[in-house]
């Protein structure tokens, strides 16, 4: 056993004092590296994952091989829903975004404490609900709003999911993760870098106005930050200084 202090996960914090003593004595410590696969299409799931300082992408793949991401899980939430509301499988991928490090917890476990139909049954559907919506938002931002708004918004969701105002990822993945052409996610970056919202150098993006990203975004970030704080206990996004906890897990 290791004790592990770290950036919160804020669905783990959320959890009450009687279900952390029966789950975190059961939590594992993992790194999560750039492009690991938690999970793949139909793939069957063995644990839950609750990220602290890591992104996973859920990736629609398409039989030709191109991708497209479906919505992201940083530490507001965890990755697994389907071990607990079907069974264990999904016909999406989670890959990770963003390396960092992740709570992992054995399947079984967490449906034994779902199945006690008490307040973390309640607060675990109504994260899925929200999953759900930013999943449907992604699906209308890709079909109706331009390359420099999705670009806005996925950079508006990563930032809240990292509480950082700087993102390492290329512009090849960033077009991976939207399902669009490099050549467009390069000139969108590009117009963003000029009007100086963003600063943008070997695949290290700097958001220098936040505000201003906000501005030149489709209506899609704020309503899915919206049915977050709706649904959840706790607001997104997660502004103002991150609280460590302190927690005795297993080493992997």
């Amino acid at each position: 056993m290791v004790l592990v202090r770290t950036q919160h996960n804020h669905l783990l914090n959320a959890f009450t004092g009687a279900e952390k003593d029966r789950l975190f004595p059961h939590l594992e410590w993992v790194p999560l590296e750039l492009g690991d696969v938690l999970y793949d299409t139909n793939e069957k799931q063995n644990h839950v994952y609750f990220p602290t300082d890591a992104i996973v992408s859920l990736l629609y793949v398409t039989e030709d091989g191109s991708s497209a991401e479906i919505s992201m899980v940083g530490n507001e939430g965890m990755i697994g829903i389907a071990l607990l509301t079907g069974d264990g499988t999904m016909p999406n991928r989670a890959v990770v975004q963003n390396p960092g490090h992740a709570f992992r917890i054995k399947g079984n476990l967490m449906r034994r404490e779902f199945a006690r139909k008490e307040r973390l049954h309640d607060m675990l559907l109504r994260y899925a609900q929200t999953l759900f919506a930013q999943t449907a938002q992604t699906a209308v931002c890709n079909r109706f709003h331009t390359v420099d708004q999705q670009l806005c918004r996925w950079l508006l969701l990563s930032m809240d999911r990292l509480e950082s105002d700087e993102i390492t990822m290329t512009q090849e993945l960033i077009a991976n993760m939207l399902g669009v052409r490099r050549e467009g996610v390069t000139e969108a970056a590009g117009r963003l870098q000029k009007a100086t919202v963003i600063k943008y150098r070997r695949g290290h993006i700097k958001v220098l106005d936040r505000l201003r990203l906000e501005k030149n975004c489709c209506e899609c970030y704020e309503a899915v930050k919206r049915e977050s704080e709706r649904m959840l206990d706790f607001p997104l996004p997660l502004s103002g200084r991150v609280v460590p906890i302190s927690v005795q897990v297993s080493a992997r």
